[in-house]
This record gives structure tokens, C-alpha cells and sequence, in this order.
């Protein structure tokens, strides 16, 4: 295992190994452990009783957190006609339809983080789906990404709209924010994000749903958080 730099090492120092932190307790110490030179990207690990690998156990979704990631999303809309347009005028990045596609497939071209679709224009961008799907690119109706409301998929996503979903691991890793937050804007998209995780809840799933809830920032330790009392 690679040894941790100095800041690792101190950041550990300030927290109890096998402790279980209460919410607010987690978030303050998340922020005392960012002692990297950059902005810190605030992430929460969530480890869900599912399994994934079953249809009626899938966990997914999207929400736009109150206070946003801090990050700012570069948005592709695949449409045409008054679509693309609408795109446009919405703010997106990049908007196209057939061109768009053809460059992806040719020039494995990735500069964006975000892509939303008409689902007329399924058809064609589904069969890139080996390319896109492992980048976790391709658009999905769950998350809003398949849709004619093109002005409203873009102005969400660049209010700090986040898709969660499940890891071959069973386990939601997002970003919640920046280590810049305040503790009260960290603590509002976190419950905001658990509340949606918990509302999406399979039927099929039995047991402890919340088996475990970890804080971390890009560079920290994780911060273990005490799942029983969200």
C-alpha cells in the first residue's frame, strides 16, 4: 500500500478509527481534514442492504441539491430542430444531433460531463452504449436525461443536479459539495440526498437498508457516520 503524505497522516489523527460520528460532528470533521492546497470535493459513500445485481433491487435516481456541488457541469444535449435551439438558449455546452454522435463514435470525444437527449434521439446514441455506459454517460430517464423538457434538464444539472446510483459494490458514491461549504450547506445536501436514497428504497429490499455511511473529501480520510440516527 502506497505510504500517505503528511497531510493524510494528520488528517487521521483527528478522528476515532472505530467511532461512529453524529451528523453534525461528521461535517465539521470532514472539513477539518481538507488540508489539501485546493478546494476539497466534499463525497459521501453510502453502502445500501440491496443487491444490485436484481432488477427489483436497482437504486437510482437524481436530485438537485439545495446549495449545489460547487462544480460547475459542462452539459451536451443531443436534439434537433427547435430542441437544439432550445438548447442553446438554455446555456448547454454543446448541443448537436447526428454530428454529435458521429464525432463521439469517431473521435472518442469526451469533453463533457453531462449528456441529456430527446428520446427520438435514443435510438442512434444507444448504440454507443459500450463507449458511454462505463464512463456512466449514457442519458437515463430516471436521472431526467431522456427528455423533451431540454431547458429544464439543463438548468437543473447546472443548479447542482447529482445522479446517485448503485456500484457493483452496492454502494452510492456522490458529491455533496466542497470543503469551502459552510457546515449548514454541507448538512442540507447530505439529509437532501439521503432523504432521496431512502424514498427510493426497492420493495424487494430487506433488512438494514443504510448498512453504512462514510464522509470523506477528495484527498481525507473517511469519517464514518452513525447511519442509525438519518
Amino acid at each position: 500500500m502506497p505510504k500517505r503524505g503528511k497531510n493524510y497522516q494528520e488528517a487521521v489523527k483527528l478522528i476515532e478509527k472505530d467511532k461512529f460520528y453524529e451528523l453534525d460532528e461528521a461535517i465539521k470533521l470532514v472539513k477539518q481534514t481538507a488540508k489539501a492546497k485546493f478546494d476539497e470535493t466534499v463525497e459521501l459513500h453510502i453502502k445500501l442492504g440491496v443487491d444490485g445485481r436484481h432488477a427489483d433491487q436497482q437504486v437510482r435516481g437524481a436530485i438537485v441539491l439545495p446549495h449545489g456541488t460547487g462544480n460547475t457541469k459542462r452539459v451536451l444535449v443531443i436534439a434537433k430542430g427547435e430542441k437544439a435551439t432550445e438548447a442553446e438558449k438554455a446555456g448547454a455546452d454543446f448541443f448537436g444531433a447526428e454530428d454529435i454522435i458521429a464525432k463521439i463514435q469517431n473521435e472518442n470525444w469526451f469533453d463533457y460531463d453531462v449528456i441529456v437527449a430527446t428520446p427520438d434521439m435514443m435510438g442512434q446514441l444507444g448504440r454507443l452504449g459500450r463507449v458511454l455506459g462505463p464512463k456512466g454517460l449514457m442519458p437515463n430517464p430516471k436521472s431526467g436525461t431522456v427528455t423533451f423538457d431540454i431547458e429544464k434538464a439543463v438548468n437543473e444539472i447546472k443548479a447542482g443536479k447529482v445522479e446517485y446510483r448503485l456500484d457493483k459494490t452496492n454502494i452510492i458514491h456522490v458529491s455533496i459539495g466542497k470543503a469551502s461549504f459552510t457546515e449548514a450547506q454541507l448538512q442540507e445536501n447530505m439529509s437532501g440526498l439521503i432523504e432521496a436514497v431512502v424514498k427510493a428504497k426497492p420493495a424487494a429490499a430487506k433488512g438494514t437498508y443504510l448498512r453504512s455511511v462514510t464522509l470523506a473529501t477528495t484527498m481525507g480520510p473517511g469519517i464514518k457516520v452513525n447511519a442509525a440516527k438519518l
